[in-house]
């Protein structure tokens, strides 16, 4: 158990010594750090996966558009499959997505 104080998890500088009194309070605030951390880079992950489509769908390319979304849907899916983002909320990105690669033939 490390001493209180400061202390580098995840890339960042936490102080322990604060709030946690038992080793096990100390121990939760080392667990949600690191998931915090693993949470915000999925998200990350995920946005840019979704920013790739959007560019695809406003360059026109509906190829590139579809092999974009295809690339895509597995990451949205497991955003939601962790529970960083509700799975209605990656169906309804999806969704829409999917709506606007197919008005791209329609022009």
């Amino acid at each position: 158990m490390p001493p209180p104080g400061n202390h580098v998890i995840a890339n960042r500088e936490i102080d322990l010594d604060p709030m946690a009194n038992t080793d096990s309070a100390r121990k939760r605030i080392r667990q949600n750090i690191v998931r915090t951390a693993r949470n915000s880079a999925r998200k990350s992950r995920m946005r840019t996966f979704m920013k790739k489509v959007e560019t695809a769908i406003e360059s026109g390319d509906r190829g590139a558009a579809n092999a974009a979304l295809r690339e895509a849907q597995p990451e949205m899916q497991r955003a939601a499959g962790k529970g960083v983002v509700h799975k209605n909320t990656v169906a309804r990105k999806i969704s829409r997505m999917t709506a606007r690669i197919k008005q791209l033939a329609a022009t």
